[in-house]
């Protein structure tokens, strides 16, 4: 038995009603995907080649987040093992370029998938990129056979890198003379091919699979289908599910946020010693999500948005609001001249305003006065939690001692 500790009366208190959490988790890769076969159907048909060494299509898989992207790839990759499960004709490599995004990375991530020898494993650091594409690729043609290479969250690795990985990707056929590279990309950028160039775009997006969002019945299956699993009869009252699958299809049908606030419902009954889920732990849950998504959104801000939100935040606690786009600018060169900051044009902060807008921090709508021309009235629409995150940031520690110092008077 444990000595008594700090986590003694949380474990006393929490009523365990979860059976298996992991069910919960959207990483988690079901036996059944409810309404997306028609999507495997697809991408199974392209690469079933591949089973027979033959080079299958390149692929772009399109869709908004939440939509089974990454859950189909998955699922179609551990079938795929089944298939060949020596991976004598052909291999399965993903890649996460949300969380490997350079090329060094992601050929590093690669070949330490595909190559097992330990003398021939690329340095985690070291290497020219040339140097490290030029080993992969000759261990890679020894090996006589298919390569399906899954680049996730593709646009992440363009967007800090450009487009030199999928060169390196799309081009890797050209060197090869006994195996064969075919490359699925996954975005949930529908435009991210423009930005490509013509030679790149044509190959990378041979074949284009686009996958729709969810509608609220369709992610009613899909949470009854992971309840049944994660929960014993009677834990999740009626309502609780048709209530997560309503509230996510209004978030453009993304099935992650439903299991996320189906996971953090139950995790707030388990901590309140709750025997059952109801309605009210998902209200909860809904404005816990919303809190931390707007928390991560806040420390990815630069410091000038920071001071335009900064500025709108004194100008509501002066009690002038709604306020204009000249109230701010006034405001925010006062705080740029506190903290030594250069300032940007007033035409430049409106657009860092309207930007705030966009992601749901401020409220800025256009008011138009006739002839006297129009302005932007600015409300400000963020939790009280992050305004305290922003106060409290160290560009502004010293913004509310500031005293202007007195001006002196020659006689």
């Amino acid at each position: 038995m444990s000595e008594p500790n700090i986590f003694t009366q949380y474990m006393q208190k929490r009523n365990v009603i979860v059976k298996n959490k992991k069910i919960l988790q959207s990483s988690y890769i079901p036996e059944n995907l409810p309404h997306r076969m028609d999507k495997i159907n697809e991408v199974v048909e392209i690469i079933a080649p591949s089973l027979n060494k033959d080079k299958p299509s390149n692929i772009l898989i399109i869709g908004k987040t939440g939509t089974g992207k990454t859950a189909v790839m998955n699922y179609i990759g551990k079938e795929l093992k089944k298939a060949d499960p020596d991976q004598e004709n052909c291999a399965f490599i993903y890649v996460n370029c949300e969380v490997v995004d350079t090329p060094y990375g992601i050929l590093y991530n690669i070949s330490n998938q595909i190559i097992s020898e330990p003398s021939k494993k690329i340095p985690f650091t070291g290497w020219s990129l040339d140097k490290v594409f030029a080993e992969l690729t000759e261990y890679i043609d020894k090996k006589n056979k298919i390569f399906i290479i899954v680049l996730d969250e593709i646009d992440r690795s363009f967007q800090k890198n450009g487009d030199d990985i999928f060169y390196y990707l799309t081009t890797i056929n050209e060197v090869l003379q006994n195996s064969k590279v075919s490359v699925i990309g996954i975005t949930n950028n529908a435009k991210f091919t423009e930005f490509l160039s013509p030679k790149i775009k044509s190959r990378l997006g041979e074949e284009k699979i686009i996958f729709p969002p969810y509608n609220v019945n369709q992610l009613k299956d899909i949470l009854y289908e992971r309840a049944k699993i994660a929960f014993d009869d009677g834990i999740l009252e009626e309502d609780v599910i048709p209530y997560c699958a309503a509230l996510s299809a209004q978030e453009m049908g993304d099935a992650r946020r439903a299991l996320d606030l189906l996971r953090m419902s139950a995790d707030m009954a388990e901590r309140n010693g709750d025997k059952k889920v109801t309605s009210a732990h998902v209200r909860s849950a809904k404005n816990k999500i919303e809190l931390d998504a707007v928390s991560e959104v806040i420390k990815t801000l630069t410091i000038q948005s920071k001071t335009v939100l900064m500025s709108v935040i004194m100008n509501n606690e002066e009690g002038n609001e709604p306020m204009t786009t000249g109230d701010v600018y006034t405001k925010y060169k006062f705080i740029c001249e506190v903290i030594g900051q250069s300032v940007l044009t007033q035409r430049r902060v409106a657009g860092l305003i309207s930007e705030l807008d966009m992601l749901g921090i401020v409220h800025a709508r256009v008011k138009s006065f006739g002839r006297a021309g129009r302005t932007k009235e600015i409300e400000l629409s963020t939790p009280k939690e992050i305004v305290n995150m922003i106060k409290n940031d160290d560009a502004f520690k010293d913004l509310y001692s500031y005293r202007p110092p007195k001006q002196t008077t020659i006689c």
